[in-house]
């Protein structure tokens, strides 16, 4: 009986700690409810309560687990069928959820207090009780539970970095970014870069779980838990006073630049199709003449816009740079590119590239810049040349080249800098803040969420991405082959939405807007971030390195311990 009790009660950790995963799912988009992103991390420490080691790392998997699932859903949209097999992306979606749900389960084995005294009873087997009753495990004084909530939320900030970077990084849905809607409070991010939000919310969860234990370490006690939370939320309330600040006191724009987005809506189907390149070239084609009837400064064109390679194909160059001279309108766009080089031997080798180009109203390609940081199995198959079956899981038969550098692009004539993101290089941070400096006017991102039909993939990529405005203090304008198509201004606030006829984000059309830029000849000034990057990311790591550390050797110490204790007897 009393392993039927602590079997039911190990399942209910799993239980409560899935619920976690999928509070912290439906945080993001297209659900978007921020509150639970307050819960979520509390509720997976109040799951791992009275365990440690192992079983305290499975709890952390199965939230972590259970939220990237939910949360990344889209991924079974790809339109990629092996033998009509969705084997691929479901093949993808699994190994990625798994993949990034072990950093939840670091997580909490790295923050969960640790027990005092021991949980295993006579018999061996673990002491199961109710987890809510178990305050004892909770630091006793205000200042170690202020501190242990404190080190929580260090802690997620440093495996976030790591999350940014490993494996050239993916940071998706960052705890911080379910609070896009907060944007007051979103203007720390011009100081620490979102990695403060995602602090915020994981301090203000933990300070939540102490406030619980103390209400039920003395119910009568009317406000037992406001010396909890009191901290957190004076910090929170301080924060949201500077972000009222910070936007009250924005000065008016004394002129703007007229922008076009152009969103086709491409299905990835056409897209993989050379047989429809023709078609949907025309298409697009039309599409933007129509546009012109708003006579925009700027036109964008999305990513993977343009069918065929647009400096050697001669008509498909004719056809844009007819377009940008015959309006004679600036144009913006995505196509693919290629390079001849050389090997070491003098063998030709051509090395294709992701790449956006800038095309003036007199007709002429003035600049070009070459994606950097690629999708893997999208835009190249890592280990390909040592196991070449991996491709069959893939929609792509080669890969392109990783770009070397961020490009200017300049608008001469209307005296207007900006710089190009494609695709999902709008979601890292550090990699952001290279494109912006104090003469940029606002960033680009062409990108082509077409892969994942009419999911939320689009709206997360969209509110992950609105942080860059505000982490680097500029205007950001999103041109998207299904959605979202929007600008976002410097202060995080999504201004303008695409919709198209049936009042949906990834359909056809197009959307006039006007941006707001500096007078002539004065620069913007730089935020704290932009100048200082991560400082406050490094400052976590190099802490939860240390947390980390201390943790294991009191570990291997508590073990030497029992290994001790039980040779003694």
């Amino acid at each position: 009986m009393t392993g039927f009790r602590a079997s039911t009660l190990l399942r209910s950790r799993f239980c409560l700690a899935a619920l976690a995963g999928l509070l912290l799912a439906l945080s993001f988009p297209n659900f978007g409810i921020a509150g639970f992103a307050w819960l979520a991390p509390g509720l997976l420490v109040v799951a791992s309560l009275g365990t440690r080691g192992w079983e305290r790392f499975r709890i952390g998997f199965v939230g972590g687990l259970i939220h990237y699932l939910v949360s990344l859903y889209w991924l079974l949209l790809i339109p990629y069928r092996w033998h009509s097999i969705p084997l691929g992306p479901a093949a993808g979606w699994l190994a990625l959820g798994a993949f990034l749900a072990l950093f939840p389960a670091m997580w909490l084995c790295l923050a969960a207090p640790p027990e005092r005294g021991s949980s295993v009873t006579a018999s061996g087997q673990k002491d199961f009780r109710l987890w809510t009753l178990e305050a004892r495990l909770i630091p006793e004084t205000w200042v170690g539970r202020s501190l242990w909530c404190l080190s929580g939320a260090v802690i997620w900030v440093a495996i976030e970095m790591l999350v940014a970077r490993i494996f050239t990084g993916f940071p998706w849905d960052l705890l911080g970014v379910s609070l896009y809607r907060m944007v007051p409070l979103i203007q720390i991010c011009s100081i620490t870069g979102v990695y403060g939000v995602s602090f915020l919310i994981v301090w203000g969860s933990l300070s939540l779980v102490c406030a619980v234990f103390a209400v039920l370490r003395q119910p009568t006690l009317r406000y037992a838990w406001l010396g909890e939370t009191l901290l957190p939320l004076a910090t929170i309330l301080a924060l949201f006073s500077f972000g009222f600040r910070q936007i009250h006191h924005a000065p008016a724009p004394t002129r703007t630049l007229k922008v076009t987005f152009v969103q086709p809506s491409i299905p990835q189907t056409l897209i993989w199709d050379p047989g429809s390149d023709d078609e949907r070239f025309r298409q697009l084609i039309q599409l933007s003449e129509q546009a012109m009837t708003n006579q925009p400064d700027l036109l964008l064109w999305p990513e993977a816009a343009v069918p065929k390679l647009l400096r050697w194909d001669k008509d498909t160059f004719a056809a844009v740079t007819n377009l940008a001279g015959s309006h004679h309108v600036w144009l913006i766009i995505g196509a693919d590119d290629m390079e001849l080089r050389a090997d070491s031997s003098g063998k030709e080798i051509r090395e294709f590239f992701n790449s956006s180009f800038l095309i003036s109203p007199e007709g002429k390609l003035v600049n070009s810049y070459q994606k950097r940081a690629l999708v893997i199995f999208g835009e190249y198959i890592p280990l390909v040349t040592w196991l070449p079956f991996i491709k069959w899981f893939t929609p792509i038969e080669g890969g392109f080249t990783s770009g070397k550098r961020p490009v200017a692009f300049k608008l001469s004539d209307r005296d207007v800098t900006t710089s190009v993101l494609i695709c999902f290089e709008d979601v890292f941070p550090h990699l952001a803040r290279e494109y912006a400096d104090s003469n940029t006017d606002f960033v680009v991102n062409i990108t082509n969420n077409g892969w994942f039909g009419e999911g939320a993939a689009q709206w997360q990529h969209a509110t992950s991405a609105l942080f860059r405005a505000v982490e680097n203090g500029l205007p950001l304008l999103r041109c998207s082959n299904n959605g979202l198509t929007c600008w976002v201004d410097s202060f995080g606030q999504l201004r303008q939405i695409f919709h198209d006829d049936r009042g949906k984000v990834y359909g056809p059309g197009c959307m006039t807007a006007e941006v707001p830029l500096l007078p002539p000849g004065e620069t913007r000034p730089r935020t704290f971030y932009n100048q200082h990057g991560d400082w406050f990311g490094w400052s976590c790591a190099a802490w939860g390195i240390f947390l980390a550390t201390r943790n294991a050797y009191r570990h291997f110490r508590n073990r030497k311990n029992e290994r001790r204790g039980a040779t003694d007897h």
